[in-house]
């Protein structure tokens, strides 16, 4: 498997733990679409949670939130459209993006940063 594919893996099964110890339960993983492809569908509190993670090799979790550009950013929100339709889920519901940025530390440490909402920021 590729490094990238290996660090992408990792950095998911980090996300889903962290979120189930927060309390979310995970609908989905790796769902995909013509649209594109959700990391983790979730939902918590009534409230279905689309998130992106990104994993980096790194100390912190920057580099891994500023990759998400405007068009990774409407290529979410499209995709996160196209799986309330397939699911018969009307999007006036509450729901939200989020994103988790994972740093996995050269010294073996993980860093997980967790934004709700991503799209507000």
């Amino acid at each position: 498997m590729h490094q990238t594919k290996q660090i992408g893996n990792r950095g998911e099964d980090l996300a889903r733990a962290y979120l189930r110890r927060q309390g979310y339960a995970i609908v989905h993983s790796n769902w995909s679409c013509m649209d594109g492809e959700l990391d983790i569908v979730a939902r918590r509190r009534g409230i279905l949670v689309f998130v992106e993670v990104k994993t980096r090799r790194d100390a912190s979790t920057e580099a891994a939130l500023a990759s998400i550009t405007p068009k990774k950013r409407q290529r979410l929100l499209n995709t996160a459209y196209r799986y309330l339709h397939e699911n018969d889920i009307d999007p006036d519901k509450p729901w939200r993006v989020d994103v988790i940025a994972i740093a996995l530390e050269p010294n073996g440490s993980t860093t997980i940063a967790h934004v709700e909402d991503a799209f507000d920021w």
